[in-house]
């Protein structure tokens, strides 16, 4: 079988698999659906620090924009926002399937409209930092947002907010987010491994390999930096419009903008897999979330000291990931060619 064929056979099953899991694994819908949400996560990540070589600490930012503004969006076709916050826990609003579905549609596209805004924004501030600053930068800025939410009464303030309760079967609305999720990560996905073969892609590579080569061979850093960035928050924004909804209730710090959780598991997890690359962001989300899953049921409280020792283990033996330790060990399974040298010492090549 050709490297072609073993490919498609490998998507084949790849997306098979995705479909069926839901349906195989009931009890475990949720739990499906945040592992594709971890992945979106590391490869929109990624895109910013493997790909370009900004290491991000907030992107967190447009997840969290994207949640808020796409509740806002749902609940404000039809309530006063303050009213409806207001009313948490007093009253109880339902909304039909024609308003439950305009809404999460709308929702969703000025959810990835505005998380946009916000990066394009932010971007012309701290996209002129490099190296730690710009890390340091990325963490302030997350760190705030939830802050500035939570004291935002308007919204809900401390107190979150619930969404717009799904007017279906519960069973139906696991599916739904379930393939939403799904839907998104594969479109991430598949933006990035095109991405990543054009000419827009190559120009972040060489930001990545040297930005003063990049600015005197005519690259527009600051332009390409913000667009990557913009990118990046569109799925996002997304990726919190869906995670928010099938959540259904909105906190400012532990949901909407968990900074020192997702966060940080979107940097773990692209490292982990391997950055730079298209399948390691993948890979690493993969692996991590089930750890994290195993961890979380049955070490309960000795989990993040399991977290810790996760870390170190990856900094130790696999300091390019998954992807780059493959690579070193079975090179011609990625199309890399060897030579084998003779034992003689000679260093020509042996017949």
């Amino acid at each position: 079988m050709n490297s072609t064929a073993s490919k498609i056979a490998l998507y084949a099953v790849i997306l098979a698999g995705s479909i069926i899991a839901p349906y195989l694994f009931p009890a475990y819908t949720l739990q499906l659906a945040i592992l594709w949400v971890m992945i979106l996560f590391a490869l929109t990540w990624d895109a910013m620090g493997g790909q370009m070589g900004y290491n991000s600490l907030g992107n967190i930012v447009f997840f969290g924009v994207g949640m808020y503004i796409s509740a806002v969006v749902q609940i404000g076709l039809y309530y006063d926002v303050g009213e409806y916050t207001a009313s948490y826990g007093v009253i109880k609003i339902d909304f039909d399937y024609w308003q439950y579905f305009t809404g999460l549609g709308l929702g969703f596209i000025a959810a990835a409209v505005g998380a946009m805004i916000v990066a394009v924004a932010f971007g012309r501030i701290v996209l002129g930092l490099r190296g730690p600053y710009f890390a340091i930068g990325t963490l302030g800025v997350a760190l705030s947002a939830g802050e500035l939410i939570g004291a935002w009464e308007w919204v809900g303030g401390g107190s979150g907010i619930s969404m717009p309760v799904y007017p279906g079967d519960p069973d139906d609305r696991s599916l739904l987010f379930y393939f939403m999720c799904f839907g998104a990560a594969l479109a991430t996905f598949l933006f990035y491994r095109w991405l990543y073969t054009t000419r827009f892609g190559l120009a972040l590579n060489s930001i990545r390999d040297d930005e003063e080569k990049a600015e005197a061979m005519g690259i527009h850093t600051v332009r390409y930096k913000i667009v990557n960035w913009a990118m990046s928050a569109f799925f996002l924004g997304i990726s919190g419009a869906v995670y928010g909804n099938m959540i259904g209730f909105i906190e400012p710090l532990e949901v909407a903008f968990p900074t020192v959780t997702f966060g940080i598991f979107m940097v773990l997890m692209a490292l982990m897999g391997g950055k730079g690359t298209l399948w390691g962001p993948v890979i690493g989300a993969t692996v991590f979330h089930v750890i994290k899953e195993v961890t979380w049921t049955h070490l309960l409280g000795w989990q993040w000291v399991a977290l810790g020792l996760l870390i170190i283990i990856i900094v130790v033996y696999f300091p390019q990931g998954f992807m780059g330790w493959a690579h070193d060990r079975w090179p011609t399974l990625f199309g890399i060619k060897t030579q084998n040298v003779d034992t003689e010492g000679s260093g020509e090549p042996a017949s």
